[in-house]
């Protein structure tokens, strides 16, 4: 690759060093030279990030490759990226974009770190996050002693994953364990427990002999339910307008308005205790899809849900 690109020209020595020029006349700040080779013929970051471009292309040629690195990298990227275009490494069509993170810190808005000072391992985080979860599910008492690490295990990855991408990427945000492992709260517990707490009607109403096999969804009876309703209604624009801005954090905002949509449902109406049953089987309808719905979100969002909590 290197040498493909001093034969076209695209490469030249500039003090010692191998180097492709990438600025472009609509730059408004300098945007120095791709190096490809150090003055002693050491390769670089770009080097490889470049030769991988060149393998994925070969091996899935791709319509996109995203890079999700933390946002200081940008300039980097940038110089990859021209560099990528310029000696027609990839196709005129293929996109290369990059979406920079930010940094989770403490709530001393420092870079997140151990009690000691130390840096901070995933594997300790979520052994420490696991730990807070079965506390409060063991003094909860919902869940059998024999369940109860493992359910901490599902919830606690919901408080870590949901944590992180309810924040806008780009964005600094402060991991707060005690809000993140609320079951209140804009946070990933208070949604599985949402979802645990519709599966908990269903299957009740199937153990009272029940069927949901055919039941459909009827005009609402009430404001509550009607804005559950509406809200139901944005999923799929939701998910398309997230994918296509690379913004995980609206489906969370969406989720968490969901969510609170259908408990304000649940406190006003009295679902499995309605008489007019053909009334019920469109409550149970509309909990079946909210359920549905909550569950491909956080599917996507990388973590599942519990059968209790």
């Amino acid at each position: 690759m290197v040498q493909q690109m001093k034969d076209q020209g695209f490469a030249y020595e500039d003090q010692g060093a191998l180097v492709v020029d990438v600025k472009e006349e609509s730059d408004t700040k300098e945007i120095p030279p791709c190096m490809l080779l150090k003055s002693d013929g050491a390769s670089l970051y770009t080097t490889t990030d470049l030769a991988t471009i060149v393998e994925r292309v070969k091996l899935f040629d791709p319509d996109e490759i995203l890079y999700v690195v933390d946002k200081r990298q940008e300039l980097h990227f940038i110089q990859v990226f021209r560099c990528a275009r310029k000696t027609g490494l990839v196709k005129p069509e293929t996109e290369l974009s990059f979406l920079g993170f930010g940094t989770m810190n403490g709530k001393d808005g420092k870079p997140f770190k151990t009690r000691d000072g130390g840096v901070m391992r995933l594997e300790n985080l979520i052994a420490d996050i696991d730990e807070e979860m079965f506390h409060k599910i063991v003094e909860n008492r919902s869940v059998k002693d024999q369940d109860a690490k493992e359910t901490a295990e599902i919830v606690g990855l919901s408080a870590i994953k949901y944590g992180d991408l309810s924040n806008q990427a780009s964005k600094d945000y402060v991991f707060d364990v005690d809000r993140f492992t609320s079951f209140e709260g804009n946070t990933g517990p208070y949604i599985l427990y949402t979802i645990v707490r519709i599966k908990s009607i269903l299957a009740r109403y199937q153990a009272e002999g029940g069927s949901l096999e055919g039941i459909t969804i009827q005009t609402p009876n009430s404001e509550s339910e009607k804005a559950l309703m509406l809200a139901l209604s944005k999923f799929n624009a939701v998910m398309e307008n997230a994918f296509e801005e690379l913004a995980p954090h609206k489906i969370c905002a969406y989720i968490y308005e969901l969510a609170n949509d259908f408990n304000h449902f649940y406190h006003e109406v009295k679902i499995l205790s309605e008489e007019n049953e053909e009334k019920k089987k469109g409550y149970l309808a509309l909990l079946m899809l909210t359920r549905d719905v909550l569950e491909s979100c956080i599917h996507v969002l990388g973590f599942t849900s519990p059968e209790r909590m």
